[in-house]
């Protein structure tokens, strides 16, 4: 019996790649949600297609293949396949580097298949540090080699022209991809030598990839995010929905071999793809949202703002059955709980990755301040505040529809929570509390319903919280307002 290696590759610099902006000249829609679909496609189906092309070329059956997406794949082959595998990898790591502009970078670890799993993948981990540490390591570094060439980063419009109009326009539509030799970095919807079947179900032949996007008013291509924004209710507003797995990393670091490795990553991989793919076909979301991408731990959507929120609740839900199901066994809440942020256009002509970014720094500042949580509309909520913050905006919408409260309501009750609504008011708490419940009550008289008194209570109550004595209002609050203001306008 042949020496085995084990393989494992990462593509490196993508978050860098989908902000950088268009090449010089180029503008429009090509530029914006069609180049960055383009882009993030490119990546997903890179770690699906490279991994099965290797074993192809090689002649290997496919069960060797591990593990693959989410920015990385692990392959178990023969020994003597060593230097074709590594030379396969390099060619393809050119491709990627030009087709990107220096962005985004391949690079592999191999090691022989011997000892604990635990010191397999020390071995591996300390082999691509290296690369990622010395990327010029292994480049000419003699005078004129490609370690002293000029180091520029300017997007190719022929490249751009490939990831909008090849992969951006036609792989959400495609049944198969292709991918040949002659270029080893890219990925097409036409013709190759290999090829795989896309699919949103599980199979062991194709690739299973979320591709779901919001058709568009003629149902030719899909929506844009003006028209995106005309759908939702209340405010046109567009946004953009990021999500993470919160320490997904330490949970697959602590598996204690690699038969518990490989179904943990497909396992995760499979839920993002699969489950996005499903709620995005259902009645309320269809219309509304587009898939970017979706990952070993993570995912990113685009659409309405009120379908956003909808979805992240729903991805929450189903996220917290998965992993009682399937990681009950586990000890420790690492990769059991997702954290989400939902960043909206300012304006309705707003660039798709200058939100898709603001999407990122608000997922950093939610996972920052805790885990298992959302940042939404300026605060960061756990998953269990945003349901009370839900509840709340429905009784604010009922006070402003069913009993005739103008928009300025809305904008009195938001002032509760700037810090100088409290500068003129006593150190003593009962002061606090009666100044509050008058300012309160003022805003919110004019009729003695008893529905209305209930509504009013309940608002009250759920602002401030149950102990009249403390009036401490809560971040759901704020959140259930400005979702209430945006539902009420027009």
């Amino acid at each position: 019996m042949s020496e085995q290696i084990l393989l494992q590759g990462k593509i490196l610099g993508t978050e860098d790649f989908l902000l950088a902006g268009p090449a010089e000249g180029r503008s429009g829609r090509s530029a914006g949600e069609d180049l960055l679909a383009g882009r993030s496609q490119w990546i997903t189906l890179l770690c699906e297609a490279l991994p099965r092309a290797l074993l192809a070329e090689l002649g290997l059956a496919r069960i060797l293949l591990g593990s693959s997406g989410g920015g990385q794949f692990l392959v178990v082959l023969p020994g003597e396949t060593r230097q074709a595998a590594e030379d396969f990898l390099a060619a393809a790591a050119r491709q990627i580097a030009g087709l990107s502009s220096g962005y985004v970078s391949l690079i592999w670890g191999v090691t022989d298949n011997l000892g604990d799993w635990a010191v397999i993948r020390k071995r591996l981990n300390e082999e691509l540090q290296g690369k990622r540490n010395a990327p010029l390591a292994a480049a000419q570094t003699e005078p004129g080699g490609a370690a002293f060439q000029p180091f520029t980063r300017v997007p190719s419009a022929e490249a751009d022209a490939y990831f909008a109009k090849e992969l951006g326009a036609k792989v959400r539509g495609a049944a198969r991809i292709f991918w040949s030799p002659e270029a080893p970095g890219k990925i097409t919807p036409e013709e190759g030598k290999h090829s795989w079947p896309l699919s949103s179900n599980l199979s062991p032949e194709s690739i299973m990839v979320a591709r779901h996007a919001a058709p568009s008013d003629d149902g030719t291509s899909a929506a844009t995010v003006q028209t995106l924004a005309r759908r939702a209710q209340g405010r046109s507003i567009w946004g953009v929905l990021r999500g993470d797995v919160d320490n997904f990393g330490l949970r697959l670091r602590r598996v204690n071999s690699i038969e518990e490795h490989v179904p943990l990553s497909v396992l995760f991989k499979q839920f993002f793809a699969g489950e996005l793919e499903v709620l995005c076909s259902l009645p309320e979301f269809w219309r509304k949202v587009s898939i970017l991408y979706t990952g070993g731990d993570d995912f990113a959507v685009y659409g309405s703002w009120d379908a956003l929120i909808g979805l992240a609740r729903e991805v929450q839900r189903l996220f917290h059955r998965f992993t009682e199901e399937n990681l009950k066994d586990y000890p420790g809440p690492e990769g059991k709980t997702i954290s989400m942020a939902i960043a909206l256009a300012p304006e309705t002509y707003y660039p798709l990755s200058a939100v898709y970014e603001e999407a990122g720094r608000s997922l950093d500042l939610a996972k920052s301040a805790d885990k298992d949580c959302i940042y939404l509309l300026g605060r960061v909520l756990e998953w269990r505040r945003l349901a009370d913050a839900a509840e709340l905006k429905d009784t604010v919408t009922r006070l402003v529809h069913d009993f005739r409260m103008s928009r300025q309501f809305l904008y009195q009750l938001r002032s509760f929570y700037r810090r100088e609504s409290y500068a003129d008011w006593g150190p003593a708490e009962t002061q606090r509390t009666w100044r509050f419940q008058r300012r309160f009550n003022r805003i919110l008289s004019g009729t003695r319903d008893r529905e209305f008194q209930k509504l009013r209570t309940h608002l009250i109550t759920e602002m401030v919280g149950r102990k009249s004595a403390e009036v401490k209002l809560r971040p759901a609050g704020l959140v259930a307002l400005e979702w209430a203001r945006l539902v009420t306008e027009v």
